[in-house]
C-alpha cells in the first residue's frame, strides 16, 4: 500500500478524523449532571466574574492551545487553504496532547488579510491559555504575530518560525561541538528567506554567530546590500556588505549551510567546496536541499541534518513547540520571550548529550543512539524532553518576569511532570525522591546494592541513569577486566569509578565458604560445592547481602528467573514466615493495585496465600494505603468446590493472623474491584470500595491477569519484586526493559533504606 493510500485509511477509518474532545470529570448521576452544568456551573461561573483569575482554576484554559491557520503555506503543500489544512492542524493538536499533555483546539479561519486574522484570533483571547499559529505565509505572518503579541495578554508563538529556529540552534551547538568550532568564528549561509530562515538567522546571532558571518539566500540569490529584485523589509534586515552573489558563491568556504528552502539546491559540487568538517542542515521538506547519501559520499566528514524521518538527525519541531507551551501554561506566562526560546535550545543540546534510554531505542526499532556525527537532536520519541525543556522554559519565564504563577519547587514541578507522560515514572520519580529524602533526614548513606551480572548492557545502562540520582552505591560482582571493558565500550563515563568485586580475590571469599557450608551441609553441599558456588557471582552476591557487606541485589537480566531466584532462596533465604512470592504493582489513573502471587507459588496453600497477604499488606501499609485484601476465585462466596474454598480458607486464615488488614473472599476478580457490585448484590461483604490487593489462587491465574493487564489495559505494571526474603533482593524478568530494570534497583533501594533503618527483626521486615 502507497503511503498515501494509508494516509487516507489512517484518517477515514473509524471515526473519521484524529482528534476527540473527552471529559475528564464524572457525568453519570444526577448529582454529577448537576455539578457539570445547571445549577451548579452558576457558582464557578460567578467567581470568575469577580476575579478573570480564576478562569485558570475552575475552568481548562489553562491547559488549552489553540492552534490557528489559514492554510496560505502549508509545509510542502502551499497555499491550499484553511479547510484543506484542517488535517496537518488536527495532526498538531495530537502532538500538543500526545507530548505535552495539552488539550488543543484546531482552528482553520477563512481570513485573506492580516487584519481579519488579527480581529478573528484577539476575540479568542478568554477561551485559550496560549495560541500557535501555524501555516501562515510571509510577510503576513511577521505582521499577525507581531500584532498579535503587543495587543494579547497570553502566550503567541508562530511555531513555522520559532519552532524550527530552536531546534537547529540546538543541532548547530552540538555539531559545533563535535567539530570543535567557536560560534562566533563560523561562516554561515542560509538558504531560504520565509518565516523560518528569517527566525533561524535571528536565533544563531543571538547564540553568537556574527552577523558579518552570515549569509542569506532566496530563489534570486545572496541577498546584499543595495538589491531590489524581490527585496522586503524583512529581508533588508540580513542584507549582507558583500560581492558574491550565487548560492554557489555564497557556500564557498563556508562552515555552516542551513537550507529552509527547496529540495535539490545544494548540489554536489556546491558541498565539496566548504571547509572541513561541513555542517549542513538541508531542512526542506519532503525532499531535502541535499540528500544526506549524497553528501556523505561526497564529504565523509560532513555532518547533516534533515526534517525527514527516515534519516539521521531529524530537526523535528516537535522537540519545541509542546514543552515550549508546557512550560510557559504552567507558569501563566503573558508571552513567549526570547529568554523562554533560548532556555529552549540550550536545553534540548544538552539532553542530546545524555545516554540515551532504551525506550527510545524500542521505539526506533532498536537501533543505538549515542551523542556524534549521527545524534546531534534528541528523538521527538524520548520521554526526557518535557522534564528538561519545559522546566528550562518555565524557569527562564520566572527570570524574565513573564511568570505570573512561579513555580516554587522544580523538583517536584519535574515530578509532576513525569507522572503526566506516565503513572509509573512518576511513581518511580516519588520513590527516588523518597529515598533521597530520607537519606538526608536520617544522615545515613545509600544502600549498597549489589549486582552480579556487571557485564549485561542493560544493568550498566541502568545504573548510568540512576547515577546522577544517587540513591545507591553499586557494587558489581565478576571479572573486573571485560567488566571495565563493557563500560568503555558502552561510554558511560558515570561508572568510572564503579565498585568491581572479584570473587575469586575477595577478602571474604573463605567465609563464604563457611558460612555457605554450615547452612547448606545438611541440603548435600560439601566443602568443594561450597567453593565452587561461591566462585559464582549470583551465590557470591547473595552471600554479600545474607552477611551484611551488601544491603541489596538485583540480578536477573542475564538468565531466567528460576535460576537468579536459586541462589537468593539458598542463600538468603525466606523470613520467620518461610514463605517467598512475587508481587506487581499495578498503576491506574487514580488507584494502586498489588497483584500476587504472580511469579513463584504453582499451586499456593491456603496458609501460604495467607503468609503472602500479610507480606503485601505491609508494603501497601508503606505507601499508606489501607490494605483491602480478596481471595479470588471463579465463584462468589459460594465454596462448594476445591479452589474456592481454598480462598475461602485463606480468607479465615487472614482474619485470624491479621487483626489491620481487611479481607474477603472467594470471590470473582469484577466483585473484588468493582464497589458497585458489592453495594448491589453483596452488601455484606467486608471489602467495601473495592479492594486493593488481589490475591490469586494459583501461578498460572496471577501470572496470565498482570501480562493481561500489562498488555491490553491501560494500566502500568512494575514489577514483579520478591517477597518474604529476608534480606531486600529481586529479579527482573530476562526480558524486561533498561526501564524495568531502573524501576527494580529504585524499589530495591527503598527496601534496603527502609531494612536499614526501621526493621532490624526479621519479621518485622516490610517483606517478611
Amino acid at each position: 500500500m502507497s503511503l498515501d493510500k494509508e494516509a487516507l485509511e489512517y484518517h477515514s477509518s473509524g471515526r473519521p478524523g484524529k482528534v476527540d474532545v473527552r471529559t475528564h470529570k464524572p457525568c453519570d448521576s444526577e448529582k454529577a449532571l448537576s455539578l457539570a452544568y445547571s445549577p451548579g456551573v452558576a457558582a464557578p461561573c460567578k467567581e470568575i466574574a469577580k476575579d478573570p483569575d480564576k478562569a485558570y482554576e475552575y475552568t481548562s484554559k489553562g491547559d488549552l492551545v489553540a492552534v490557528i491557520s489559514n492554510g496560505t503555506a502549508v509545509l510542502g503543500l502551499g497555499n491550499i487553504g484553511p479547510l484543506a489544512s484542517k488535517p496537518v492542524m488536527e495532526g498538531k493538536g495530537v502532538l500538543f496532547k500526545e507530548f505535552a499533555g495539552l488539550n488543543c483546539f484546531d482552528i482553520e479561519l477563512d481570513a485573506k488579510t492580516p487584519e481579519e486574522f488579527i480581529s478573528a484570533v484577539k476575540a479568542m483571547e478568554p477561551t485559550f491559555g496560549g495560541i500557535n499559529l501555524e501555516d501562515i505565509k510571509a510577510p503576513e505572518c511577521f505582521i499577525i504575530e507581531e500584532t498579535l503579541k503587543k495587543e494579547m495578554n497570553i502566550p503567541i508563538f508562530h511555531d513555522d518560525q520559532h519552532g524550527t529556529a530552536i531546534v537547529c540552534g540546538s543541532a548547530l551547538i552540538n555539531a559545533l561541538k563535535l567539530t570543535s568550532r567557536k560560534i562566533e568564528d563560523i561562516q554561515v549561509v542560509i538558504n531560504g528567506a520565509g518565516a523560518a530562515a528569517t527566525a533561524i538567522a535571528k536565533l544563531i546571532i543571538n547564540l553568537g554567530v556574527k552577523k558579518e558571518h552570515l549569509l542569506m539566500c532566496d530563489s534570486k540569490g545572496v541577498i546584499y546590500k543595495g538589491r531590489s529584485e524581490g527585496m522586503n523589509v524583512y529581508k533588508e534586515e540580513f542584507a549582507a556588505n558583500t560581492e558574491r552573489r550565487s548560492l554557489a558563491d555564497a557556500v564557498n568556504g563556508a562552515d555552516v549551510f542551513l537550507g529552509v528552502s527547496v529540495a535539490g539546491a545544494m548540489t554536489e559540487e556546491m558541498l565539496a567546496t566548504m571547509a572541513e568538517k561541513p555542517i549542513v542542515f538541508a531542512m526542506a521538506n519532503p525532499v531535502p536541499e541535499i540528500l544526506p547519501d549524497i553528501a556523505k559520499k561526497v564529504r565523509p566528514d560532513v555532518i547533516v541534518a534533515t526534517g525527514r524521518s527516515d534519516f539521521p538527525n531529524q530537526a523535528n519541531n516537535v522537540l519545541g513547540f509542546p514543552y515550549i507551551f508546557r512550560g510557559a501554561l504552567d507558569v501563566r506566562a503573558t508571552t513567549i520571550n526570547e529568554e523562554m526560546k533560548m532556555a529552549a535550545v540550550y536545553a534540548i543540546a544538552q539532553l542530546a548529550q545524555e545516554d540515551v534510554p532504551e525506550s527510545v531505542s524500542a521505539a526506533y526499532e532498536g537501533k543505538d543512539f549515542q551523542f556524534g556525527s549521527n545524534y546531534i537532536i534528541p528523538k521527538p520519541f524520548d520521554p526526557r524532553v518535557l522534564s528538561w525543556v519545559a522546566p528550562a522554559v518555565a524557569k527562564a519565564a520566572m527570570d524574565s518576569g513573564v511568570a505570573q504563577k512561579p513555580i516554587e519547587d522544580f523538583q517536584a514541578y519535574r515530578d509532576g511532570l513525569e507522572r503526566l507522560q506516565s503513572n509509573r515514572r512518576g511513581f518511580i520519580r516519588d520513590v527516588i525522591h523518597r529515598i533521597k529524602v530520607q537519606s538526608a533526614k536520617s544522615k545515613t548513606d545509600v544502600p549498597r546494592i549489589a549486582f552480579p551480572e556487571g557485564t549485561s548492557t542493560k544493568v550498566l545502562k541502568s545504573l548510568n541513569f540512576l547515577a546522577t540520582d544517587r540513591i545507591c552505591r553499586p557494587i558489581l560482582v565478576g571479572n573486573p577486566i571485560p567488566i571495565r571493558k563493557k563500560i568503555e565500550e558502552l561510554g558511560l563515563t558515570s561508572l568510572g569509578d564503579v565498585e568491581i568485586i572479584d570473587p575469586l580475590e575477595s577478602e571474604n571469599f573463605d567465609k563464604y565458604v563457611s558460612a555457605h557450608l554450615e547452612r547448606r551441609k545438611r541440603r548435600g553441599v560439601m566443602i568443594r560445592e561450597a567453593e565452587r558456588q561461591m566462585t559464582d557471582s549470583y551465590y557470591f552476591a547473595s552471600m554479600m547481602v545474607d552477611q551484611g557487606d551488601a544491603d541489596g541485589l538485583v540480578c536477573g537480566a542475564q538468565q531466567n528467573y528460576a535460576d537468579s531466584v536459586r541462589p537468593i532462596l539458598e542463600t538468603i533465604g525466606t523470613g520467620r514466615r518461610k514463605t517467598a512470592s512475587g508481587l506487581n504493582i499495578v498503576l491506574l489513573k487514580d488507584k494502586m493495585l498489588f497483584f500476587a502471587d504472580t511469579t513463584i507459588n504453582i499451586d499456593p496453600s491456603a496458609e501460604q496465600l495467607a503468609n503472602i497477604a500479610g507480606h503485601v499488606a505491609s508494603v501497601a501499609e508503606y505507601f499508606h494505603i489501607d490494605p483491602k485484601v480478596a481471595m479470588l476465585s471463579f465463584t462468589n462466596f459460594t465454596a462448594n468446590e476445591a479452589t474456592p474454598k481454598k480462598m475461602k480458607k485463606a480468607a479465615d486464615l487472614v482474619r485470624e493472623k491479621y487483626k489491620n488488614i481487611t479481607v474477603d473472599g472467594e470471590m470473582q476478580a469484577d466483585t473484588a474491584v468493582n464497589p458497585n457490585i458489592t453495594e448491589r448484590i453483596f452488601p455484606f461483604s467486608d471489602v467495601k470500595g473495592g479492594a486493593n490487593i488481589l490475591l490469586f489462587p494459583n501461578l498460572d491465574a496471577g501470572n496470565i491477569a498482570y501480562k493481561l493487564v500489562q498488555q491490553l489495559g491501560e494500566a502500568e505494571v512494575i514489577g514483579p519484586f520478591l517477597l518474604g526474603i529476608k534480606k531486600p533482593a529481586n529479579v527482573v524478568q530476562r526480558t524486561g526493559t533498561v526501564d524495568d530494570l531502573v524501576n527494580l534497583i529504585v524499589m530495591t533501594a527503598l527496601e534496603a533504606q527502609a531494612y536499614q533503618q526501621n526493621m532490624t527483626a526479621a519479621d518485622s521486615h516490610p517483606t517478611q
